[in-house]
């Protein structure tokens, strides 16, 4: 059980959660028929990822799911028609997005042929499953900037701030949002970082003094230059990530969690590779580099140097095995249900003990 092992643990952790992570069930052949026809009705969305009615629909659809999540007589669910071609085929889906409900122990549908709104969903799967439930409005992570707020967030030295201006009617706009929110999920326990958007329609004399001439128009306004630079890169949630990633100094997956490189210091890894691979003579001198590293090391930086320091001593105590057991120790902790801090702190900690692995 070496570092591939614990890197391929970690590797199905993300997944699992990539899988879990939105309140509509993702559908494919493998779990079709255990999800569906069984103890709760079904509402299913046939979907292609390249479908513009389709991303349309994505953030009522994505309410929907919300509103019905704790309800265990009702499954929300959709499919990947281009990547799940059969299922599609075999319920005789022609066109996207297509919307069928699947009463409680059946696989015959019936067609769905009302509105696209939350509500309108809502009603119709109310109706069907013989309940009444209300359309969540989930909270958003997006900062709502107006004239009287946005000098005070976006020109913060202190902040790395991404902007979106919009205007309500854009097409594309609503199409961005539900990712633009997924975005701001995944960084909402970065302090120092904002994803804020603002509507350039209604307060125009911000999209003239940014030059917005087109919506939706992207600007990142990072600690060090509060003029702001354009965003050309892509719009799905893994480009936004690697910019912010890249331009903050994060380490953040699209769901969230810290990566891999979260907390690691190279100056720090070269040492705990020397004292993984040196012999028991050699490691007093080599704690030695350890502190006088540590005590270089300021902002963030400073507490990890603590937590390297910390390691490398109980290495030289409990000999080599103490960093492998440590890792997988806090892998288990990090499969069971932890907040977000707690997940963030336990990654960082187990980031600097892999790094005195033997290579």
């Amino acid at each position: 059980m070496g570092r591939g092992w614990i890197l391929a643990v970690f590797a199905f952790t993300f997944l699992l959660v990539a899988v879990r992570s939105d309140d509509v069930t993702v559908l494919t052949p493998d779990n079709f028929e255990n999800e569906v026809g069984k103890d709760r009705g079904a509402l299913v969305e046939f979907y292609a990822p390249w479908c513009g009615h389709c991303k349309k629909l994505a953030p009522e659809y994505e309410k929907l799911g919300a509103s019905f999540k704790k309800i265990k007589s009702v499954l929300i669910a959709k499919v990947d028609c281009d990547e799940h071609k059969t299922i599609c085929s075999k319920y005789g889906v022609s066109g996207f997005p297509t919307l069928k409900w699947f009463p409680k122990g059946s696989l015959e549908p019936k067609d769905y042929n009302g509105g696209r709104t939350a509500e309108d969903l809502t009603n119709f799967v109310n109706t069907e499953g013989g309940i009444n439930v209300k359309v969540t409005v989930p909270t958003s992570e997006v900062v709502v900037l107006t004239s009287e707020n946005f000098d005070s967030v976006v020109l913060d030295e202190s902040k790395d701030v991404l902007v979106e201006f919009y205007a309500p009617w854009c097409g594309h706009c609503k199409n961005l949002a539900p990712t633009y929110e997924k975005v701001a999920t995944a960084f909402k326990s970065e302090k120092d970082v904002v994803i804020a958007n603002v509507d350039a329609d209604k307060y125009k004399d911000l999209g003239e003094k940014y030059g917005v001439s087109g919506f939706p128009t992207l600007k990142f306004f990072p600690k060090t230059n509060k003029a702001g630079e354009d965003y050309d890169g892509g719009r799905d949630l893994d480009a936004f990530v690697a910019f912010i990633n890249e331009k903050a100094h994060t380490n953040r997956d699209g769901q969230g969690r810290l990566t891999s490189l979260a907390g690691k210091v190279v100056s720090m890894d070269d040492l705990a590779h020397e004292l993984s691979n040196a012999g028991v003579h050699e490691h007093e001198a080599i704690l030695a580099k350890f502190e006088v590293m540590s005590e270089r090391l300021t902002g963030p930086y400073a507490s990890y140097g603590k937590i390297y320091l910390k390691a490398a001593k109980k290495i030289t105590e409990k000999g080599a095995d103490y960093a492998k057991n440590e890792v997988e120790r806090l892998q288990r902790i990090l499969e069971k249900s932890v907040s977000a801090a707690k997940a963030d702190e336990l990654i960082v900690k187990k980031n600097i003990l892999s790094s005195f692995l033997a290579q």
